[in-house]
Parts: C-alpha cells; sequence; structure tokens
C-alpha cells in the first residue's frame, strides 16, 4: 500500500516562472496508461492549489517522493525539459537498499527502454538499449538481527543516488543491477526484503527520494536549489537505524 495523501503538496519553490512541490509517494505526475485506474495527478493537484495551469517538465515515478518541478508557461517547460534532455539539471535522490553497497561507485550499464503499455508490447514494437550512468556515495549502514533468506541477520545502507543519465526508472534498475535493490520495490526489489521492512518497521512504501534539485533559472540565470523533507517513513527508520544525523538540512 503505497502513501496516499489528501492535504495541500508541499510547494517548496514558486516564482512567476516555476513551481516545484514535495511529490509524496503513491502519487502519479499525471494521466498514464499505465494505472488508469488513479484518479489524483500531482498536475492536476498543483494546478487547482495555485490557481494557475501547469506543465510538465520533468517526472518522478509513482512510488518515488522528493522534488517535482513545474512550469508556468509552455516557453519556459520547454527550456527547462530541454536543460534536463541536456543534463544541465542535476538531482540527488537517497534510497536504502539491500546490503552494503561499496563506499562509493558509478554504475556504467545501458538499459533497454521500457515499454509503456501491453499494446505496445502486443504490436511487437521493440525499444533500443541507451547509455546510462549513475554515480553514488554511502552514507549509513545498518544490521539488524532478522534472518533474511540463508543469511542469520540483515544487512542495509543509505546511499545518496546521482542519475548522469535520464532513463525510466533508471536508478531502480542500476541498484537491482549491481546487487543492491531499493527497499520497496515491488517491480525490481526483493519481495522478502520488502516484506521485512512491512513486518518489522510498517514501511509500506518505495524507499527512494528525490532529495535535491539544481538548476540554472532560465529567466534570472540565477542556480536555484531545492531541497525536499522526508516524510515520517524516511524519518522514523532513520532514527530507528541511528541515522538522523547524517542528512542536515
Amino acid at each position: 500500500m503505497e502513501e496516499k495523501h489528501t492535504d495541500d503538496l508541499e510547494i517548496l519553490y514558486k516564482d512567476d516562472y516555476l513551481v516545484a512541490i514535495n511529490k509524496p509517494s503513491g502519487l502519479l505526475v499525471h494521466k498514464s496508461p499505465i494505472d488508469k485506474r488513479e484518479t489524483r495527478f500531482a498536475l492536476q493537484e498543483v494546478r487547482n492549489q495555485i490557481g494557475q495551469y501547469v506543465y510538465p517538465i520533468h517526472r518522478l515515478d509513482k512510488p518515488t517522493s522528493g522534488v517535482l518541478l513545474f512550469a508556468l508557461s509552455k516557453e519556459v517547460a520547454q527550456v527547462m525539459s530541454n536543460a534536463f534532455r541536456a543534463n544541465e539539471v542535476k538531482k540527488e535522490y537517497l534510497a536504502i537498499v539491500r546490503g552494503y553497497t561499496e563506499v562509493g561507485a558509478t554504475i556504467d550499464y545501458p538499459l533497454k527502454q521500457m515499454l509503456d503499455t501491453k499494446e505496445e508490447k502486443r504490436l511487437g514494437i521493440t525499444k533500443e538499449e541507451q547509455d546510462a550512468q549513475t554515480s553514488y556515495e554511502r552514507l549509513g549502514t545498518i544490521e539488524l538481527p532478522f534472518p533474511v533468506s540463508r543469511y542469520p541477520v540483515a544487512r542495509y545502507s543509505l546511499v545518496r543516488l546521482k542519475p548522469l543519465t535520464g532513463r525510466k526508472h533508471q536508478l531502480r534498475r542500476h541498484m537491482k543491477h549491481i546487487f543492491h535493490p531499493i527497499i520497496g520495490d515491488t517491480k525490481h526489489g526483493r519481495g522478502e526484503h520488502n516484506k521485512l521492512f512491512r513486518e518489522k518497521f510498517d514501511m509500506h512504501r518505495l524507499l527512494l527520494h528525490a532529495h535535491m534539485i539544481y538548476f540554472v533559472h532560465p529567466v534570472s540565470k540565477e542556480t536555484i536549489e531545492i531541497q525536499a523533507p522526508f516524510d515520517n517513513v524516511f524519518i522514523k527508520l532513520f532514527k530507528n537505524f541511528s541515522w538522523d544525523g547524517i542528512i542536515t538540512p
């Protein structure tokens, strides 16, 4: 069960050209053929909340939380979308993953484009592999006294992830590739670890959070840094694992 919010979304930044929110886990950015039953979308929620139309610039997966940026005009949306495609917008994510990762490394592993709909699959549409790179840094570790699979204890790492390219599910797929899948990932993760977090910590979401975003403002040309606070699920886990002093505002 993913987290649902009925209150106003947290606005992290707003000027005459851009607005950024802290997207909760479980909220789609916009209507998608992947989830036709969903009725709430960040695009519509933000529009209703600020009383003006907003334009999508990038996306976050439905189960991912954190900084989500919208433009207030088509022209600004185009400029910012081009900046994302040119890798001029820098993003940092935080995740809790299975096992003890290396202290730091760059994952350079091509990813095949993911088909968006069953119709594409039915028609036999294929997509090519694309270059994909992610750098990561280990910030903390924890060993829990719970047996998982054939191991007597369970080990996890808190990592900072920096996508150097922008492929669909890139962080989730890259962490799976190096055998450190993100906890709570029902598509690319490990069910036994997801189950442990549900049962021991009442955790029912993907533990991936878009923590920071940096970019040059399309109009003022100032460098903008936006940081998204953690939700109660992350805060509780940080406290339980004595990680609450690692991430400073």
